[in-house]
């Protein structure tokens, strides 16, 4: 109970660091989640590029079961 409580006097100098860090901190991020969250939602031809993959795969997965369907037949 009897402890001393130390407080630090900061100098002027690094009380304006430390708010000039702050405040390029607040600047950075809020941009840099911007930038993610549009990149995100700005893909135009991510939808098409899926729909396109979707269709490679059923195409190839039909050769698949009629090159099987030739190989049982022999």
């Amino acid at each position: 109970m009897s402890e001393k409580i130390k407080s630090e006097v900061i100098s002027r100098r690094r009380a304006l660091s430390l708010l000039g860090l702050a405040a390029a901190l607040g600047l950075a991020v809020p941009s840099t989640m911007a930038t993610v969250s549009d990149a995100e939602a700005e893909e135009p031809g991510h939808e098409r590029h899926e729909h396109r993959r979707e269709r490679h795969h059923e195409r190839h997965e039909h050769r698949r079961e009629r090159h099987h369907e030739r190989k049982e037949k022999e």
